[in-house]
Order: structure tokens, then C-alpha cells, then sequence
């Protein structure tokens, strides 16, 4: 494929790009989600020399809490699954925990007790602006056409049914293949192909603090409290709480939701507690029945799919990237991204990652 181009509503990096908390990580349970997630990792590794741009990628470690016997018997069955896989992932005793983050409180009369957490110290961060921003300039000097306040209004098909153009606000596009990758609209853009896609939309909440010195040396997640946290590189604290209770489109922040994960966190993390918030929003994410992407061809020739990632889909970038183009310029699926067809759900081959997927699940 070499006439290619970008179709974007709004602003590049406007959309959840600019709008989720930036965990890269690929400690999921399933030997498909490791594989595709893991293979993601390595290219974040090396992204910033493939872009000749900087996306501040920072290796700074995932811890995971465990908070009942229960969460510690799910993450050490992940952590097994990992190492089984060749991927690091490490148990860690509280004390360890708190070794390798200072913060944390781990005394035993906590509301939410650690005891104990993972770890995948190749995990961490990168900075998602500079991300959108060095895939934007590399694609451009590569003569891919960005079209920016470009909203995609109808998908027109061919006699035969196949893809035949894109209908816009700023006129017709004329293609034979269509790449949908558009996070929570996903199923919105595919109803135009008359497509209906098994998927729910919820508003994932999340909020910064006021900038403060390094103080926070890792990420550090609770899938039971649905919190998790990191500092930025401008020292802004990066809190994430849970998914608003019903499906929706909105982007504001739920003040109900942010509360109740503002609580946990000056539990684990007392030392916050004068903290002031500076602002909070929501990104929609777009979750699948068994909290796996959907990655492939679908039934309409030249349609293809690039969604469902849920909570998944920074962390995955340049693995769904790379996936995402070698099958649509083969009209056949990646080794990695075979296992997540959307054929899956009529042939019950589920690859269920609720618990290994993050808060949002």
C-alpha cells in the first residue's frame, strides 16, 4: 500500500491518544494477549530511535497489589503464565513493595492491606502526546496524507458489497480498503458498512494533582480498589480510577467515581492527602465481551477492524500498529493478531483477559 491516508474528526492526539494515563505493560494472562502485548513492548523499546523522535519512554517498573488472598492467587497465576511465555514478571513481598515504592503504606490495619504485589520492571511509561506527534511526522515524511476535521459521515459500498469510498464532511474518498481504528466509535463507524460489532462503550475516568517533585519512582495498580497511579516527567501525579457504571459517549469526568478512588489512594499513599487535583476527564473506551481486541478482515471485503482494545490500546500501540498493517496489506491476519478475529464470538474461541485487563473490565 503506498496511497494512504489518515481520516480524523478532530485533532491528531485528540481522542483517547491524549487522553489515557499511559501504562505500558504485557503481563496479561493468555498466551495470545502475551504475545501480541510482549511484542508490543519490545517495539516500544526501540521506538523512539524508529520515529527519530523522542516519546520519553520509561521503563520504570508495573507493580500490581494484591489486597486478599484471592487477588494474590490471580496475580501469581499471571506472573506463572508470564514466565511460562519468556516474559518477566517477579512476586514481590510487602515489605519488597514498599522497598521499590517508598510511598506505599503497608500496615496491616489498612481499610485495602497489601499483601503483596507483582512486578514487570521492563514495564512503565511513555509520554502519549509525543507518541501521536512522531507517528504523525513519520507517517507524514513517508507521503501519507493526515486529514485532519475530517469526520467520516457513510461508508459507500461497491454492487459486489466491497468497500468502494469513504463519504466525509470535506467530500468523497474513493478506496478499496477502509481501516477502522477508532476506540470507542468503533462500532459507530462500522454500523456504516452494516456492521454490528460486540462491543460496549463506557467513559474511563482519570484525573492529574498539582505538579510536585519526583516523588513517585514506578506505576504502581489495584484492579480491586480500580485505582492506579504514576507521576509524570512534569511531575503531575497520574491517578486512573474506573469506568463509569453505564455505556455513554460523554468525556467529562464523574465526580462520584474520581471520590471513590481518591479515598484508596490516600490510604495506600497517606503522603498525598494535601495533594491538590488540577483537572480530571474520561476517555471512552470500547470493551468486547471477553476484554480481548478485535484485530482483522470482516465480512465486508476491504473492511478491516482495529478495536475493542478496552484499556489495552496505548500500551499496544505500535504491536496493533504493526499487526493492524501487515494484514491489511496481505488480506490475511499477523500470527499475533490471528487468535482475534471477530470470527471468535460466533465460534465461542473466547480469550478471556477480565482479569489480567485492567480496571476498566
Amino acid at each position: 500500500m503506498t496511497n494512504i491516508a489518515v481520516v480524523e474528526k478532530g485533532w491528531i492526539g485528540g481522542g483517547n491518544t491524549g487522553r489515557n494515563t499511559t501504562i505500558i505493560r504485557s503481563n496479561y494472562l493468555f498466551d495470545e494477549s502475551i504475545a501480541i502485548y510482549e511484542h508490543a513492548l519490545k517495539l516500544w523499546e526501540g521506538l523512539s530511535q524508529a520515529l527519530n523522535y523522542n516519546v520519553m519512554y520509561s521503563p520504570r517498573g508495573v507493580m500490581m497489589l494484591a489486597h486478599s488472598v484471592h487477588d494474590a492467587q490471580v496475580l501469581k497465576r499471571i506472573m506463572h503464565s508470564n514466565r511460562a511465555n519468556g516474559v518477566d514478571n517477579e512476586w514481590l513481598t510487602p515489605e519488597q513493595a514498599k522497598a521499590y515504592c517508598p510511598p506505599l503504606e503497608i500496615r496491616g490495619d489498612l481499610r485495602y492491606p497489601v499483601l503483596g504485589a507483582t512486578l514487570q520492571r521492563r514495564a512503565g511509561t511513555a509520554r502519549h502526546d509525543a507518541v501521536a506527534w512522531g507517528y504523525a511526522r513519520a507517517a507524514d515524511s513517508l507521503g501519507v496524507d493526515i486529514l485532519e476535521n475530517c469526520e467520516v459521515t457513510g461508508i459507500r459500498r461497491g454492487a459486489g458489497g466491497a468497500v468502494e469510498a469513504l463519504e466525509t464532511t470535506r467530500g468523497l474518498i474513493r478506496t478499496p480498503k477502509v481501516g477502522v481504528v477508532a476506540a470507542g466509535n468503533s462500532s459507530v463507524v462500522a454500523r456504516m458498512a452494516g456492521i454490528r460489532l460486540p462491543l460496549e462503550s463506557y467513559p474511563l475516568q482519570a484525573l492529574v494533582s498539582e505538579p510536585v517533585k519526583p516523588v513517585f519512582p514506578c506505576v504502581v495498580m489495584s484492579n480491586a480498589i480500580h485505582a492506579y497511579i504514576s507521576q509524570s516527567d512534569k511531575g503531575e501525579l497520574v491517578i486512573g480510577a474506573h469506568t463509569d457504571s453505564y455505556t455513554s459517549y460523554t468525556q467529562r469526568g464523574a465526580l462520584h467515581v474520581n471520590l471513590h478512588t481518591m479515598e484508596a489512594i490516600c490510604e495506600l499513599f497517606p503522603q498525598f492527602r494535601r495533594l491538590r487535583m488540577l483537572r480530571n476527564w474520561a476517555g471512552i473506551v470500547d470493551v468486547t465481551v471477553d476484554r480481548s481486541p478485535i484485530i482483522g478482515k470482516t465480512e465486508v471485503p476491504g473492511l478491516y477492524l482495529n478495536c475493542g482494545w478496552g484499556t489495552g490500546g496505548f500500551k499496544a500501540t505500535p504491536g496493533s500498529a504493526h499487526v493492524f498493517a501487515w494484514t491489511m496489506a496481505k488480506d490475511e491476519p499477523h500470527p499475533y493478531a490471528a487468535p482475534f478475529s471477530l470470527q471468535r464470538f460466533r465460534d465461542g474461541a473466547m480469550i478471556d483477559e477480565a482479569a489480567a485487563s485492567g480496571v476498566a473490565h
